[in-house]
């Protein structure tokens, strides 16, 4: 599998530009690249759809503030409409618009691939859904995949989605000759001004329905349950959002489905904390076992694992499991699981235990005497951040 370039540097950007340099840059990219103006370069559809998959991730606050966090991994499959890539069909949808009626490539951006420079109908876009999604620390340090249950607006298939009775019964707005928006060209000193406005007959849709369907009402749509797969990238965060394109809401009487918004929840676990890509253990023994030593099993992500506390080892001393951590999200490797010993004090005793911790009390070997090996708190933290 390829690696992905570089947004910005696909738009020739860098990453302080603005809203206006992006839609500057992408136009710029799309106008240089489009396959009508380079029929014999075999690459130049492939970077006109890279041109605007890059614009539709940049032009996206949300999307951006996540690439540009997290990376292409941050996006969850968000950009590109999935592994295939845009259409050419669904960057003319999205993003066409911005090229304006008085392109100067007329039948490149105007009225689609071959339109003739036509007005085209700006094809509507359904509304995205939103949901949260709770995902326990196992999940986030190995990545997952889960299948979500979502009731979502879809195309009606008894009419296939044009709201019409047998899917027949629509004629094309005689008002707008099907393009959903109306022309008035008024003539000025400095010549033509030409303006567009929604279609007022057909509401932009481009057609009238002459009889609705039974099933959907003239809707084009139904509400309906699915189940839906999405993979969860190693390493995500309370408050990420992931996209999968196309699975919101179909719009009524036709036009692309929005997309499903997947917000992280994290889960609180009972044992193991979380610190970046790190996770935190705090284990309790007594000072009998601190002072002798011993072997104790102590959970991991993966599973418990065990290990064996030297004789003499101090409360606050942190032991390191290498790689037993969450993977980073960016696959920079993994973190570690961090043991934190602290040595605990009792604090009722019998009169039994308390004679024999009266007679240790004396013994010399029971006088703290640090030496430089025994860190203090601050030496120990300056030492975890550091090295």
């Amino acid at each position: 599998m390829a690696t992905k370039r570089d947004f910005y540097e696909i738009l020739g950007i860098d990453k302080k530009a603005s809203a206006d340099d992006i839609k500057k840059a992408y136009r710029k990219m799309a106008i240089k690249h489009h396959p009508d103006k380079n029929p014999d370069d075999p690459t130049a559809e492939e970077k006109f759809k890279e041109a605007a998959e890059a614009y539709d991730v940049l032009s996206d606050d949300n999307k951006r503030a996540r690439y540009d966090q997290f990376g292409h991994a941050g996006l969850g499959g968000a950009a590109g409409g999935g592994a295939g890539g845009p259409s050419m069909d669904d960057i003319f949808s999205q993003f066409g618009d911005i090229f304006g009626d008085e392109s100067p490539f007329g039948s490149f951006f105007g009225g689609g691939r071959g339109g003739g420079g036509q007005q085209r109908q700006r094809v509507r876009r359904g509304s995205d859904l939103r949901i949260k999604l709770k995902l326990d620390l196992q999940e986030i340090a190995n990545g997952v995949e889960k299948k979500i249950k979502v009731k979502r607006h879809v195309a009606c298939q008894t009419c296939g989605g044009n709201g019409s009775k047998n899917g027949t019964a629509v004629q094309t707005c005689q008002t707008c000759q099907g393009t959903g928006q109306t022309r008035k060209v008024v003539n000025t000193m400095l010549g033509q001004m030409v303006s567009t406005a929604t279609c007022g007959t057909c509401n932009g849709e481009g057609k009238l329905v002459t009889d609705r369907c039974d099933v959907c009402h003239g809707e084009g749509r139904v509400l309906q349950e699915d189940v839906i797969p999405i993979k969860i990238p190693a390493g995500v965060s309370e408050g990420i959002q992931l996209s999968v394109g196309g699975k919101g809401n179909v719009p009524p009487r036709g036009g692309v489905a929005g997309d499903l918004l997947i917000v992280v929840e994290e889960e609180e676990d009972d044992d193991l904390k979380r610190d970046g890509t790190n996770v935190v253990f705090d284990l309790y023994v007594n000072f009998v076992d601190a002072a002798l030593g011993t072997s104790v099993e102590v959970p991991t992500i993966d599973g418990r694992a065990r290990i064996t506390l030297e004789a003499g080892t101090q409360s606050g001393k942190i032991l390191r499991l290498k790689g037993k951590g969450i993977k980073d999200l960016n696959g920079y490797g993994r973190g570690d699981q961090l043991i934190h010993v602290n040595v605990w004090t009792p604090k009722t005793l019998s009169s039994e235990e308390r004679g024999i911790l009266e007679k240790l009390r004396v013994s010399p070997n029971f006088h703290p005497r640090p030496n430089k090996s025994d860190k203090g708190f601050f030496e120990k933290m300056k030492d975890f951040f550091h090295g």
